[in-house]
């Protein structure tokens, strides 16, 4: 009897832990919509000049807008990458390039050294 009363107290508790956790869900999309549509009514009534000094209709603000979005997504994006890369020590295309040409002077070093090297040893 005391075994069935703690599994029912438990499965309550946790119903009513998961019932919490929906409503503060729920409470955080309001919160995110409300938030949403504030931003939306300012954006609207917000009055955007374009080059000639004429207020933009509100499909160039859009257009206008996206396009702002667009290039700072972009430079987020490049910098993350950059960070990404500088991890990794992944080496870029100038530095292999310059590890080729460092490899081909040392080749041709060797080349110079074993001709000195065959030249002395054909004199003895």
């Amino acid at each position: 009897m005391k075994t069935k009363t703690i599994l029912e107290l438990l499965t309550l508790s946790t119903s009513l832990y998961h019932l919490a956790k929906e409503t503060q869900l729920i409470d955080r999309f309001n919160e995110i919509s409300e938030k949403g549509k504030d931003e939306l009514n300012h954006f609207a009534t917000e009055k955007i000049i374009d080059d000639d000094g004429n207020e933009m209709a509100f499909i160039d603000k859009i257009i206008f807008k996206t396009a702002q979005a667009r290039q700072e997504l972009e430079d987020k994006i490049e910098e993350l990458i950059v960070k990404f890369y500088k991890k990794v020590n992944i080496a870029h295309t100038d530095e292999i390039r310059a590890l080729k040409d460092q490899l081909e002077k040392c080749d041709q070093a060797i080349a110079l050294l074993e001709a000195r090297l065959n030249h002395l040893e054909v004199d003895k």
